[in-house]
């Protein structure tokens, strides 16, 4: 897995390398455009909405968003990654941390209509993640959603056999996400399966 030096020396390249795995349909970004074009959808249907994007690398997502009159906020632990994203969203709130360790202070205390993070989650373990999906749900204003876009799998037998066929491809050190485990903490959870691979996970507020 990558850490911060790794994602800073990738991030020029690595919209580049994300759309040629996209293009190829191959493990990990097939579906990386329905990923992120479902949730863009989403978004859409509230005009002006606030939106908090974690681990939104170069800005592929928010950037759209933001040109279409979201309010854009955003948490990543990669400063280049940052600076790349900036330019392109100059009024955006983004801000550095590692939200293994949970929200930088300047976003603690926000409320979002939607929260976001594609293929970012599967860098947290599993006790992490759902640690991190409880606090944001208290983030969230009336009515509002979670949106996870990343390599995920309905069962463990689909994640298995994903990694069967990945081979050398497969990173051991990425947690990716199985619904049916998920909703043993989360039981209003739906997933949206945009190829072999990955989908998008829906969490709504419990308020609605």
């Amino acid at each position: 897995m990558l850490d911060k030096e790794g994602f800073n020396l990738w991030a020029d390249g690595y919209d580049a390398a994300v759309g040629l795995s996209d293009e190829e349909n191959t493990y990990p970004f097939a579906g990386y455009k329905e990923v992120l074009g479902t949730i863009f959808r989403e978004i859409m249907s509230k005009k002006n909405a606030r939106v908090l994007d974690i681990g939104f690398g170069t800005g592929t997502l928010t950037t759209k968003l933001y040109e279409n009159g979201c309010e854009i906020y955003g948490q990543d632990f990669s400063q280049r990654m940052i600076e790349l994203a900036k330019d392109k969203m100059k009024n955006a709130h983004l801000y550095q941390g590692d939200f293994s360790e949970g929200l930088v202070k300047e976003l603690a205390d926000c409320k979002f209509d939607f929260i976001v993070g594609t293929y970012s989650f599967h860098h947290l373990t599993e006790e992490q993640k759902l640690t991190f999906i409880k606090s944001l749900l208290e983030r969230l204003n009336e009515g509002g959603k979670i949106f996870i876009g990343d390599v995920a799998f309905e069962t463990r037998a689909e994640l298995e056999k994903c990694k069967e066929e990945a081979g050398d491809e497969w990173d051991e050190d990425e947690n990716y996400s199985v619904i049916e485990e998920l909703r043993k903490t989360f039981p209003g959870v739906r997933f949206t399966k945009k190829s072999y691979c990955a989908g998008v996970i829906e969490i709504k507020d419990g308020r609605n």
